[in-house]
């Protein structure tokens, strides 16, 4: 067992075999390679990748098909060689979420760039689609009409 202080959850403890490695870390967070699933609540769609080297680091995510059924593409050679994949029962997709207003119906989905996490190896990467037709903000909940 590891611990670990950060800002949002206090000190964790967690077993190393939980651990998520990011080999070349995330764009823009190249130094932070190791990081921890933390769930937001029980039965939420949304969970926290928070780093383990910065204590105020931590990624809001969801698994993008709850909210996309339609969400799909094609995981390149390298990409799975470079994760260890070798059956799509070890894939997990999350999308890292920002919120672009005040509430939650602003949440946005980066899907241009999502997050591939090996479940076997732990191991993961956040690629980016080249030539796709996802944008790096879809809004999760479609905007009222009142609000045009």
């Amino acid at each position: 067992m590891k611990k670990f202080m950060t800002s949002r959850f206090g000190e964790i403890e967690t077993d190393d075999d939980a651990i998520i490695f990011f080999a070349a870390g995330i764009p823009a967070f190249e130094e932070e390679r190791e990081f921890l699933i933390i769930p937001y609540e029980e039965g939420s769609p949304y969970v926290f990748l928070q780093s383990l080297r910065t204590p105020d680091l931590a990624f809001l995510m969801t698994m993008p098909l709850i909210f996309f059924p339609d969400y799909e593409f094609t995981i390149d050679d390298d990409v799975e060689k470079e994760l260890g994949l070798t059956s799509p029962d070890q894939v997990l997709i999350y999308a890292i979420l920002t919120l672009s207003g005040k509430e939650i119906r602003d949440l946005t989905a980066n899907l241009m760039a999502p997050i591939i996490i090996n479940t076997a190896t732990r191991r993961a990467k956040q690629i980016v689609l080249e030539s796709s037709p996802y944008t790096t903000k879809h809004r999760l909940f479609p905007e009222n009409k009142e609000d045009k």
